[in-house]
């Protein structure tokens, strides 16, 4: 049927982990629909994706082993040169990247705002984004790694401690 079975762990992008509680069928319109059940990790929030639409809502498996390896060889990298553009622009691409549900690129927004965090105190804005994208990576890396989240948050700080941060939030 689906690519996914009841019971799997899946990221939903921006919501983070989840598991397939169902899949269940649903009339709308007079049309039968067939839809995973997602519920998010920790939460009672459930999110209902047609089945035929994985991709299109970017639903996928958690990473695997070589994808946390080339995470943390992201999250290593630190000669970055940021854009001269304006906050807006900014934004926008980071939010992008938080949306994808790649991990890939949910590491680089947090690599990018730790190691900015190190030459500028992070306005509001950007501080919830690395907020945001370190929180569903560290949902995620506990999962695949079999830990609980502040020996994630642990190993988080390990790859970043040789910046020095002017703000200690």
């Amino acid at each position: 049927m689906g690519k996914f079975r009841v019971g799997d762990l899946v990221v939903y992008p921006a919501q983070g982990v989840t598991e397939i509680t169902a899949i269940e069928t649903r009339d709308i319109d007079q049309v039968q629909h067939i839809f995973y059940v997602l519920r998010v990790k920790g939460t009672a929030k459930k999110i209902l994706v047609p089945i035929g639409k994985e991709d299109h809502v970017g639903l996928r498996h958690v990473m695997s082993d070589d994808d946390v390896k080339q995470v943390f060889d992201v999250l290593a990298e630190r000669d970055l040169e940021f854009e001269q553009e304006t906050w807006n622009r900014r934004s926008r691409r980071y939010m992008d990247k938080i949306g994808s549900g790649d991990p890939i690129q949910l590491s680089e927004v947090v690599r990018d705002f730790s190691v900015l965090k190190g030459v500028k105190i992070l306005s509001f804005g950007e501080r919830k984004m690395l907020e945001m994208a370190r929180n569903l990576m560290i949902q995620e890396l506990g999962i695949v790694l079999g830990l609980d989240d502040p020996a994630v948050e642990q190993k988080l700080d390990e790859a970043f401690g040789d910046i020095d941060a002017l703000s200690n939030d």
